[in-house]
């Protein structure tokens, strides 16, 4: 929300009035035409464009003011340039007036005067004719005095590349690869103006041409790049530095252009007519002869070859390291590109590419380079038959296990991740088997990376990866715990901000516990699914319950257990799934004690039980001991009351011959006879000490399960009816210790009444509580032997205007 300043401000310029508005209008074309443009000159101008930007209507404003405002878009200060240029994008341009740079007047573009052109460009042929203007202005010899003049040509062609790469013509292509391959290649060797050894006596005749340096001080003896370094540089070696800024973003995007008409702005002619660099570029007959695009990749080629080569020079200052590394990102994924175009270059390409792993694979400093080293291996390893176990180790291996704090390298891992998942699926056995190694990412920094996990995480799961998974997932938050401990063991002493000692810290640091947390840092699946000593863990790491990194993790858990739960159903048997309701059951009892997340974990098994069993009916036949034993367990009624309930439920609905023949009449006696000695227990006496009172869906869903096996097999009726009519006697002596709540004993005693008549009539019960599947499924809107669908079409027609 704006402030009360802000606010008052904006309405002023909403409610001004026309008069008002044309006298403030005159006095800054009076102040315009000065010769010195001074405060009050820009207070009038951010004063105009609030004016403008205050309302949605777009204003015109008078031609000679609109001519002086445009006129600053050229002014030597960048203020006045950012300030024309956003108030002339609010406006509406005059009559006939087009935003025309030629070869004359190429030098007064800059930045904001692009901005202000790509606003006003109406249609994608006024972006191309824009095109053919700033590339009128690179083809030929620059004017004197003419500095840096085309240093924003490049990026407005680039912005226009990306938002609109059909603007470009074919020709305009052709164009702009020669002139690339000229500023790349043959950028001037001597160090611009301002390269004298001074001195007193320094004068013009003494200003001799100083060759440019490498990085570690050393003279160059090639082309320059942007890693060469001088007192000054040129106009074509700035232009070096742009073409290769834009040179990837190009190589991807020029195959987007369209196949327009050709001009004879772009017949074959050289480079840079009647220059020095056209000589030059002439001289190297070979790549001469191959098409622009051809040849420009023969020439990003060499480029990016020498920065490899000066990477290897020892940088004098720390920022250079910094730009080496940066170049070195840059120019493997320029590598990579002008592989993928032509193919042959990757056997040229893979040696330098090889070296240079090995070069860098054993200095962690260089993660953020060897990321695009393992994308060209990816991309090329199988057409060059190398072999890649080396990189993948340490891609998943190394990365995540001993950078998982870096979140650039967190960043830029699980972004490669994203973009190549088919292929790491299909090329890359360690992907799956990493992921508790990839989850270390998850654990330390859960809100940034959360997003990337849940495209990442259906990947993950497999038929052999699931039961592991799932354990790892649940024992995410021990993990942030863990990770943590790790970092405050090699540089924190043994104690908290408060000077208390961490028990956890001292458990990490003994060789009794070391076994739990190697576990837990574990790089592979596959050394086992989860911890014997779960509960023992637990406790060493209670007191982390409450650290925000934790708490922050634990959040994330429920999520991802939502989308491994959807997407096991897709790769899972019956013995996985069997498998998997055993760890559900298990774990429900087994997480680190974060109540909120105790309970949201417990939401989302019983979400997901439900599902299974109705999926697979035959489930709780094959489980039938485990669930018979976790549902006989009173304990759970007070612990566990999400799980519990749906367990219940579920023995109730799906324990039927009619879902699964193998059902028998000993199994749902067996049941039956659980269930019931557990409602006894909890509606015969007060809660354990400290323990709530048992929930009320508790108890009904006790009672329907026991009426549903009972209408399976009448011999139980007369049991669970002697219930029913004791509970209604019981609760007319007044308040009862399981249920404290007079609304909730009475809700419990109605359905009791309700499952009490049904059982009078065996054959309805049965019908009402184990409705056959066309009853609970009914289609009558489709079924033409009823009435229902002629009453439809007749109610359609009635209320349908004619």
């Amino acid at each position: 929300m704006y402030s009360h300043g802000s606010e008052s401000l904006i309405k002023q310029a909403r409610e001004i009035q026309d008069s008002e508005l044309q006298k403030f209008y005159s006095r800054l074309t009076k102040l315009l035409q000065g010769k010195e443009l001074g405060h009050e000159t820009v207070d009038s101008l951010q004063r105009l464009l609030l004016i403008l930007s205050a309302t949605k209507y777009t204003k015109t404003l008078p031609p000679e003011l609109q001519k002086r405002i445009f006129s600053l878009l050229s002014s030597s200060a960048e203020q006045l340039q950012v300030l024309s240029s956003a108030v002339l994008r609010e406006t509406l341009p005059l009559s006939g007036q087009d935003v025309n740079y030629n070869k004359e007047n190429v030098s007064l573009m800059n930045s904001h005067a692009a901005a202000l052109l790509l606003s006003q460009a109406g249609s994608r042929a006024d972006l191309s004719s824009l095109c053919a203007q700033l590339l009128r202005g690179l083809d030929g010899r620059q004017l004197e005095g003419s500095a840096h003049s085309l240093t924003h040509t490049l990026p407005i062609l680039n912005t226009i590349l990306t938002h609109s790469p059909e603007s470009l013509t074919e020709d305009h292509v052709t164009l702009l690869s020669k002139k690339l391959v000229d500023w790349l290649r043959y950028a001037s060797i001597t160090q611009g103006g301002g390269a004298s050894s001074g001195g007193f006596f320094t004068g013009p005749r003494s200003r001799q041409p100083v060759p440019i340096a490498e990085l570690d001080g050393t003279v160059s003896g090639d082309f320059f790049t942007v890693l060469c370094v001088g007192q000054g540089f040129t106009e074509d070696q700035w232009m070096n530095v742009y073409s290769f800024s834009m040179l990837r973003h190009w190589l991807l995007a020029y195959h987007s252009v369209s196949n327009g008409n050709t001009t004879a702005e772009t017949d074959d002619r050289s480079e840079v007519d009647g220059s020095v660099v056209s000589m030059v570029s002439a001289t190297s007959s070979s790549s001469r002869l191959l098409p622009p695009k051809e040849r420009l990749r023969e020439k990003a080629f060499q480029y990016c070859q020498r920065l490899i080569e000066q990477s290897d020079r020892k940088a004098h200052k720390r920022i250079d390291t910094d730009l080496q590394k940066a170049c070195l990102v840059e120019a493997v994924c320029i590598l990579d590109c002008v592989c993928e175009e032509d193919t042959s270059l990757v056997f040229r390409t893979f040696p330098c590419i090889k070296a240079l792993f090995g070069r860098l694979s054993s200095d962690l400093s260089f993660a953020r380079v060897l990321l695009p080293i393992a994308q060209f291996y990816l991309h090329h390893g199988e057409t060059a038959a190398v072999d890649c176990e080396s990189v993948w180790n340490l891609v998943f291996g190394r990365f995540p296990a001993e950078l998982f704090n870096d979140h650039f390298l967190a960043h830029e891992l699980l972004r490669f991740l994203r973009q190549n998942l088919e292929s790491l699926q299909l090329r890359v056995p360690h992907y799956t088997r990493s992921f508790p190694n990839l989850l270390k990412l998850l654990a330390w920094d859960s809100p940034a990376v959360v997003d990337d996990f849940v495209d990442l995480l259906p990947s993950l799961v497999t038929s052999g990866t699931a039961v592991e998974l799932l354990h790892t997932l649940l024992d995410l938050p021990c993990l942030s715990a863990t990770l943590v401990l790790q970092l405050r063991s090699a540089c924190l002493p043994i104690s908290d901000t408060g000077g208390r000692p961490l028990l956890s810290l001292d458990a990490f640091r003994s060789p009794s516990y070391r076994g739990l947390f190697l576990f837990l840092l574990r790089g592979e699946a596959g050394s086992g699914d989860t911890i014997d000593r779960l509960s023992t863990l637990h406790e060493l790491l209670a007191e982390a319950a409450d650290w925000p990194r934790v708490v922050q993790c634990a959040q994330t858990v429920p999520v991802l257990l939502h989308i491994f739960f959807n997407t096991v159903l897709t790769v899972a048997d019956d013995k996985l799934l069997a498998h998997l309701i055993l760890v559900m059951l298990e774990r429900s009892s087994l997480l680190l004690n974060i109540p909120k997340y105790i309970q949201e974990i417990h939401r989302v098994f019983s979400c997901h039980l439900l599902r299974l069993c109705k999926l697979h009916p035959s489930l709780v036949v094959d489980q039938s001991h485990e669930l018979l034993e976790f549902s006989g367990a009173t304990a759970n009624v007070y612990s566990k009351e999400d799980v519990y309930t749906h367990v219940v439920w579920v023995l109730g609905e799906y324990l039927s011959v009619s879902c699964d023949s193998r059902c028998s009449v000993r199994l749902i006696t067996s049941c039956f006879e659980t269930l019931e000695a557990v409602l006894f227990e909890i509606t015969s006496s007060a809660p354990p000490p400290g323990a709530l009172c048992p929930a009320p869906r508790v108890v009904t869903t006790l009672m329907s399960a026991l009426a549903k096996l009972a209408s399976r097999s009448h011999d139980l009726i007369p049991r669970v009816s002697l219930f029913l009519s004791k509970l209604k006697t019981v609760t007319r002596g007044g308040s009862v210790p399981w249920c404290t709540d007079e609304e909730d004993l009475v809700a419990i005693v109605t359905r009791g009444e309700e499952l009490w008549s049904l059982l009078k009539a065996p054959g309805v019960a049965q019908s009402v509580l184990t409705p056959p599947p066309h009853v609970t499924m009914p289609q009558w809107h489709r079924d033409t032997n009823v009435a229902t669908p002629l009453r439809l079409r007749a109610l359609t027609s009635l209320t349908q205007s004619q």
